[in-house]
């Protein structure tokens, strides 16, 4: 029986792992490894994960570390995580891509061989920790990576507009595809593959004329990559005249309609605070950090909106795959509760949630540090279980916070429970 069909809800934390190694004026490459030394510390994170009773890890690895020159591979650092996680007995499930590519992939996800370059690399990962990592993300958040540098021109390598979003989607589904079957042929059937995207939302004033195509457009565009990979874009899709025009030709679609692949897993990324955008009468953005439109916290509703709508869409049980909010020890212990919560009650309706997963385990970096030149400290998202503490030394410290204890308790229960012990008999 595998993790996910045992009926269970499993607990698991992430560390946060964007990385955009490219650089220019005005912007700065960002690798939060860096800038949270989880690099040197990594040990010590590990064991944090461990302590507060999770049992997976969500965790990227460095593509443009591993591989900063086209050709040459260095697995050292890669190396000692994953002896740690052996040691631990904690589940990888290994982020693949999370936005970085190497320095020398000129044009990033637009490269005509990225799709071959990035499946060697995920394959060359599986043949060497297969002993320990079997579950696998090939792509976070897809719809972020194809908004943020296909269509809002935010990061590499820039385009814009539905035509440059579109470009950018299917050269990440094809890399997707071709990874995914690349694992799959090295580990056979212990391979597990958690498909994670973001569960983005919209509300207010959607009908309105200057804004219904839009809305429209933007809510079928967060299904594109997976409906893509699932070989789900037939001729009724209603993206297939943006997909069409931007550059999707009928050879490419019958090749991914004959090449699906299936999530084990579908994971779905919530942030109360960020997952619902707002559109207002007579008011227009763009969208992205750039020009941002308004967000509403819709709190559990949405959460379990988007948890239905993946589940049912795509047939696969739903892992709550990233949630936090940014804000007091309070208030984060509160979403805490209100979403394990809100998990449970899905569960009872009969929803095949399998697991979730606080994001991040310790505080991180907001993305804006990368166009700004001011210290990280100014940048700090007050989010993790624990906190990151500037010493003296210039380090950071890890230092637990309430909501650990609230996570561990949660994670202990779950334990308890499947032991057939009652919930009442936990302690903090």
């Amino acid at each position: 029986m595998t993790w996910f069909d045992d009926g269970r809800l499993h607990y698991a934390v992430g560390i946060e792992d964007t990385f955009v190694p490219q650089s220019r004026p005005g912007e700065r490459a960002i690798d939060e490894y860096e800038l949270t030394e989880h690099y040197a510390q990594y040990a010590g994170d590990l064991q944090l994960a461990s302590d507060v009773g999770a049992e997976m890890v969500r965790w990227g690895v460095p593509w443009h570390l591993v591989a900063a020159e086209q050709g040459r591979w260095d697995w050292s650092w890669v190396d000692g995580v994953m002896a740690r996680f052996n040691e631990l007995g904690l589940r990888p499930v290994i982020d693949l891509l999370h936005y970085g590519t190497p320095l020398w992939l000129e044009g990033q996800f637009s490269h005509p061989d990225y799709a071959d370059h990035v499946t060697e690399y995920a394959q060359r990962f599986a043949e060497r920790y297969g002993d320990v990592a079997t579950d696998y993300t090939p792509v976070n958040e897809p719809v972020i990576h194809a908004l943020f540098s296909g269509e809002y021109a935010y990061w590499p390598p820039y385009l814009s507009g539905p035509t440059g979003m579109v470009s950018i989607a299917t050269s990440l589904a094809e890399g997707f595809v071709k990874t995914q079957r690349a694992i799959a042929s090295v580990l056979g059937d212990r391979a597990t593959f958690v498909h994670v995207d973001a569960g983005i939302r919209y509300s207010g004033d959607l009908d309105a004329p200057e804004h219904a195509d839009t809305v429209t457009r933007l809510r079928h565009q967060g299904f594109l990559v997976e409906d893509l990979v699932t070989g789900a874009v037939g001729p009724d899709h209603p993206l297939l005249g943006q997909l069409e025009r931007g550059g999707a030709d009928d050879t490419l679609l019958d090749w991914f309609r004959a090449h699906p692949v299936r999530p084990d897993v579908m994971g779905v990324n919530y942030y109360p605070l960020h997952s619902t955008e707002v559109f207002e009468a007579g008011v227009h953005h763009s969208g992205g950090f750039a020009d941002p439109r308004p967000y509403e916290d819709t709190g559990t509703e949405g959460l379990k909106e988007v948890l239905t709508t993946w589940a049912d869409r795509y047939g696969a049980p739903v892992m709550l795959t990233e949630t936090s909010v940014t804000g007091t020890v309070d208030q984060r212990r509160g979403w805490l509760d209100a979403s394990v919560a809100a998990l449970h009650e899905l569960k009872a309706d009969g929803v095949n949630v399998v697991g979730y997963t606080w994001w991040p385990l310790f505080d991180m970096y907001e993305w804006t540090w990368r166009h700004t030149q001011a210290p990280r400290a100014d940048h700090l998202l007050t989010m993790g279980l624990h906190d990151l503490v500037e010493t003296p030394a210039g380090a950071l410290a890890r230092r637990r916070n309430p909501v650990a204890d609230s996570f561990q308790r949660h994670a202990t229960a779950a334990r308890l429970a499947d032991a057939d012990l009652a919930p009442a008999d936990v302690v903090a």
